[in-house]
């Protein structure tokens, strides 16, 4: 359903493109806007135009502007393998299992994390978008490992102002495939929304910040077991730098692995585990770790890649 709002060009916007005049009037983006006129919703005149159609004084601007979508809802529902490594009055720190979302999200029916703890009668801190309270930081759903979700706003405070200012230790473990050379190291490339594929992510000159330190703990003749440490937290990082090192994470098709080492070693998914996490704990100020083991899937590839 469409909201379609009428105005009147005024004075100021005399000789500007269409889309730039929406996005001036109601608040779109340009490329909003520009999707609007290529898409019939936009008339002047009652006559329909595309976004390169300069408008004048005095024009009667019609445009159909889409209602926006409800936020995603949780939806309390078991998660098999999730476990709760620890609980208290200010949060909980789950392994989660690859296959589920952090939390809800447009295009995503499956399982997530607050969905598993809602159906386990966990209540979580009501701070944040209403899809993702108590979300401080997040696995994509085909990385395991630990997660942190706050349960009182106030560590709920605390733990977002830990991780934007990379007080949080969080430490991974890849399997990639070769060997990086230095066998220690640091990669520092910023990242950005993949040109060409909205869902992937690049290393690129206009993205932002983005480190991640390294090193080689075992190697195999095929690949690489790494320990990881993020100095920032960008969306896919460790697959983005390590691809762009040309060392992808063994079983990543989407960031360039091999698909017949994928194969081999038994992976329908990136082989990376959020392996620790160390933070201030936010009532009692005192530094808590948490650790993971490999999860079957990776413990197989990884007990494979070392026979040779």
């Amino acid at each position: 359903m469409a909201d379609t709002r009428t105005v009147l060009v005024p004075d100021g916007l005399e000789g500007e493109r269409v889309d730039a005049a929406l996005a001036r009037l109601f608040g779109l983006s340009r490329t909003a806007a520009a999707l609007l006129a290529a898409g019939g919703d936009v008339l002047v005149n009652h006559a329909e135009v595309g976004k390169s159609h300069r408008v004048s004084a005095g024009d009667l601007l019609e445009v159909a502007i889409p209602a926006a979508a409800p936020a995603p809802q949780v939806v309390a529902e078991p998660v098999p393998g999730m476990r709760v490594v620890h609980d208290d009055d200010d949060i909980v720190v789950v392994d989660k299992p690859v296959g589920v979302a952090a939390h809800p999200s447009v295009g995503w029916t499956g399982p997530t994390v607050l969905g598993g703890l809602a159906a386990a009668g966990y209540r979580i801190s009501t701070s944040g978008a209403s899809e993702r309270q108590g979300i401080v930081s997040r696995l994509d759903v085909g990385t395991s490992g630990l997660m942190v979700v706050c349960k009182s706003e106030y560590a709920y405070s605390v733990l977002k102002r830990a991780f934007k200012q990379r007080t949080v230790d969080k430490t991974y473990h890849a399997l990639v495939q070769g060997l990086p050379d230095p066998v220690v190291g640091t990669v520092d490339a910023p990242i950005g929304r993949h040109p060409g594929h909205d869902y992937k992510f690049a290393v690129m000159d206009s993205g932002k910040h983005a480190v991640t330190h390294y090193e080689v703990i075992e190697a195999f003749r095929r690949a690489s077991l790494l320990e990881i440490h993020l100095e920032t937290g960008r969306t896919h990082q460790i697959r983005v730098h390590f691809s762009a090192l040309h060392h992808p994470c063994c079983g990543d098709l989407t960031y360039g692995a091999d698909p017949t080492l994928a194969a081999r070693l038994g992976l329908e998914r990136q082989w990376l585990h959020a392996m620790g996490l160390g933070f201030e704990h936010p009532g009692t100020g005192q530094w808590v770790t948490f650790e993971s083991t490999y999860p079957e899937d990776l413990q197989h590839a990884l007990d494979v890649v070392a026979e040779g």
